[in-house]
């Protein structure tokens, strides 16, 4: 499988096939095969990534740190990037299906935020 092109920017739905975003970033681990020594495993996938830092910090590293201050300032909950393990990806193919309900994570964080302190206050939009 080729990460970049098979996941990454990819749609995420959860188990129940609603939309989640897109997935953001993946986190590589590097793990030592014995202890430190020269000998290494291969890396392998921990993590995808969803969350507005990540696409940003993919631009500009500073440019993430301006939009976590800004959404930190305007009072979202979440400004870190929500992580789900590789081990509840489900499926790769058009979509990335994960073992996770959408509605219990804080993928949905700043449409949340957006439908509650922007939308909402939009005449018709609520």
């Amino acid at each position: 499988m080729n990460i970049i092109r098979d996941v990454l920017d990819n749609q995420l739905v959860d188990r129940n096939q609603r939309k989640m975003g897109k997935v953001d970033g993946v986190v590589i681990e590097l793990r030592d095969a014995f202890g430190g020594q020269s000998l290494r495993e291969p890396p392998r996938l921990a993590y995808i990534e969803v969350g507005v830092t990540t696409l940003t910090r993919r631009l500009n590293p500073r440019l993430a740190r301006f939009v976590a201050a800004i959404a930190s300032k305007w009072g979202a909950k979440q400004s870190e990037p929500f992580r789900i393990p590789w081990s509840k990806v489900r499926d790769v193919g058009i979509d990335v299906e994960v073992d996770v309900e959408a509605e219990a994570t804080p993928a949905l964080g700043y449409e949340k935020w957006l439908r509650d302190r922007i939308i909402a206050r939009i005449p018709g939009g609520g």
